[in-house]
């Protein structure tokens, strides 16, 4: 019945900036770039309420009490929605019954995910922006402090989307600026011939890693030098933290725990692995080698995410997926989600949010997505029916997962923290002197900005 209210509310809208567009010139000015389609809409207007027209044999024999689900006439007025390659294809499919429902015409506009949100931060201010876009939830902090987005409201269907999904999309403000369509985490990667039974703590990992190297494999457990977002849930287990929260869940750039016991605890632990023979501090292991050790056999445990898989099972490495083992505590890996965010400067935004919560938010929509394009759903009734046994671990490690922050003082932890976590993984510095080190030049920086 909302829904239905939304479409009408909607539709009323649409048909309100019909008519003005026949009537006398605004008193306001024009924005910059004229509102889609509104001069079209002008000339195809009828110079008469349509209710006024007799009706004809077919519309009188018509249901009266559902006009939501006839066919609505041609507004001249279109939805425009930028999203990726993967996505597009899906959201096209929904045109034309958004359209008999609406009479609004769906536009998709396909973009590389890269270019979305540059281009998105140049065209919005002007009007020439769309007025929905598919995104990552941790570009809403740049995206807000321009101003370029407005609130988005999920519906009566919101039970039906993770919590921690809901949460990434929710600024400081406490509102919710985008509805999250798919999710993403990593978790921990090991060849089941080396280790028959996965680690359940770090103390385990260091304990396996030696008899491991001992046995003759390079490494037992392997990790890229000097990388926050894949030491952050090794961070997380031992109880340390980047960003403090709020009552409600939002992050706090005012306390910043780079610094704190437990993230002097996490780099007390990777130190000793290098102490103890089990890393190298000669070795400078990016991404990629470790990757490449791991499907050469030369490390059989890494931490890393579905994007791995693929060139794990090509290279023939027997494999499976688990949870972050735990220091004190769960280790709690970030959490990365996408979704549909509305422009602020739009025209159209009731119009967005009704096609967001009537035709996205369904089970439909989202299990099409999720086929096309199978990663974790953030919504909960795809996510779960998953039967990829990969896909299931990740979506299980994933469920005390942290939403990456979306403060723009995010922006400013990632050369501070990896450059002191490189200097104590190379021995040029402690643990507290590198803990100490990354909390004063990341401070420094969110002060300047």
């Amino acid at each position: 019945m909302r829904n239905k209210l939304l479409l009408v509310l909607s539709v009323l809208v649409i048909a309100s900036m019909v008519l003005a567009a026949c009537g006398a010139p605004a008193a306001t000015p024009a924005p910059a770039a004229p509102a889609p389609a509104t001069e079209e809409a002008a000339e195809a207007a009828p110079t008469e309420a349509p209710a006024a027209e007799a009706p004809t044999e077919e519309a009188a024999a018509a249901p009266t009490e559902a006009p939501a689900e006839e066919a609505a006439a041609d507004t001249g007025v279109s939805l425009t929605i930028w999203a990726d390659e993967q996505r597009a294809p899906i959201l096209e499919t929904l045109g034309d019954a958004f359209f008999a429902q609406t009479g609004v015409k769906l536009v998709v506009v396909q973009k590389a995910i890269g270019d979305i949100r540059s281009d998105f931060i140049t065209a919005a201010p002007t009007g020439s922006g769309p007025d929905i876009i598919l995104g990552a939830h941790d570009w809403i902090g740049e995206l807000n402090a321009s101003g370029l987005l407005a609130p988005v409201e999920l519906g009566p269907n919101a039970a039906n989307f993770a919590p921690n999904a809901v949460q990434a999309f929710t600024y400081t403000d406490g509102k919710v600026y985008g509805m999250p369509q798919a999710t993403e985490n990593i978790a921990l990667i090991y060849n089941t011939d080396l280790v028959p039974t996965p680690p359940t703590t770090f103390d385990e990992v260091k304990t396996m890693s030696a008899d491991i190297k001992a046995a003759g494999t390079l490494y037992g457990f392997l990790r890229q030098v000097g990388d926050p977002y894949h030491y952050y849930p090794i961070q997380t287990a031992f109880g340390g933290y980047i960003f403090g929260q709020n009552a409600d869940g939002s992050y706090n750039a005012e306390d910043l725990g780079l610094n704190s016991e437990g993230s002097v605890a996490a780099l007390t632990w990777l130190d000793s692995m290098y102490a103890d023979g089990l890393l190298d501090r000669n070795a400078n292991i990016t991404g990629d080698l470790m990757l490449s050790a791991f499907q050469n056999g030369d490390a059989a445990m890494i931490i890393s995410g579905p994007w791995a898989i693929n060139g794990i099972k090509a290279a023939g490495v027997p494999y499976a997926v688990t949870n972050i083992p735990a220091g004190t505590q769960p280790g709690a890996p970030f959490m990365g989600v996408q979704g549909f965010m509305v422009n602020a400067f739009s025209k159209n935004q009731l119009l967005a949010q009704t096609f967001l919560q009537t035709f996205v938010a369904t089970d439909a929509t989202m299990q099409a997505f999720f086929d096309q394009d199978p990663r974790i759903s953030a919504w909960t009734p795809v996510a779960d029916k998953i039967e990829d046994p990969d896909l299931k671990a990740f979506s299980e490690a994933g469920k005390v997962a942290q939403p990456m922050p979306n403060i723009p003082a995010m922006n400013s932890v990632w050369g501070g923290q990896g450059d002191a976590i490189t200097l104590v993984e190379t021995g040029k510095l402690t643990p507290q002197e590198g803990a100490d080190q990354a909390q004063s030049q990341v401070s420094t920086a969110i002060a300047g900005q």
